[in-house]
């Protein structure tokens, strides 16, 4: 399968706007983003866990990195409220699931395949102090790209004109881009050279990005 493969061009979804597809584990739910290959892909999706869900006991061949978005996550690690993040690396294994329900936005077979560091961390405790109405924090940086999140005050603006690509989900508010409003959960991905210019809504916004990641992007080694 593939779906929203051509990294070269500009990509946007508003999942809200998507229906709910089955995964093959009763309970969980998924909104494709983009994706190479079949079961086993380098994926990027909104993956909904019922109340009492769970997947079975499973390794992270090409690594893992999400974020809760609402609810608990749980796995034999421990409990992950909504705004962590967390990076399952290459050859982690773990059994995951959520008692009281959850959302996450994930990312499978993304990761430098020499990767071990495994963590996780409060998106919103690691923010330094506003500059210019953004509040930002990188939360991953290594050879192959950086993981950063932000929060927006009104009218603020992000740019960035990093080499690789670009990468954000709006996590909450609302950004322009483009000349297209992008709310929460929008996702958005812009192709190498094409330089990133958003404007916070009346509410603000929080976002999580990665950018140089692009030129990395392949089908799982399987």
């Amino acid at each position: 399968m593939e779906l929203n493969s051509d990294f070269s061009s500009r990509v946007v979804v508003h999942s809200d706007q998507l229906e709910w597809q089955a995964s093959p584990m009763k309970g969980v739910d998924r909104r494709m983003l983009d994706r190479i290959g079949a079961e086993v892909a380098r994926a990027t999706t909104i993956v909904r866990y019922a109340p009492g869900s769970h997947f079975s006991a499973h390794t992270h061949t090409g690594g893992e990195e999400f974020i809760v978005l609402d609810g608990v996550f749980q796995d034999e690690h421990g409990d992950f409220p909504e705004g962590t993040y967390v990076r399952n690396p290459p050859t982690s294994q773990h059994t995951p699931g959520s008692e009281p329900g959850c959302t996450i936005f994930v990312k499978l077979w993304q990761f430098d395949q020499d990767d071990r560091t495994q963590f996780r961390k409060n998106m919103a405790d690691e923010l330094a102090a506003p500059v210019d109405g953004i509040a930002t924090t990188t939360l991953h940086k290594d050879d192959r790209e950086i993981v950063s999140y932000s929060h927006l005050d009104a009218g603020a603006t992000v740019t960035s004109t990093a080499s690789g690509g670009i990468e954000i989900l709006v996590i909450g508010g609302s950004i322009t881009e483009g000349g297209e409003t992008l709310g929460k959960n929008a996702w958005l991905r812009l192709p190498e050279g094409q330089k990133l210019s958003a404007t916070a809504g009346a509410d603000g916004a929080k976002l999580w990005m990665k950018t140089g990641h692009l030129p990395f992007a392949k089908a799982p080694a399987v």
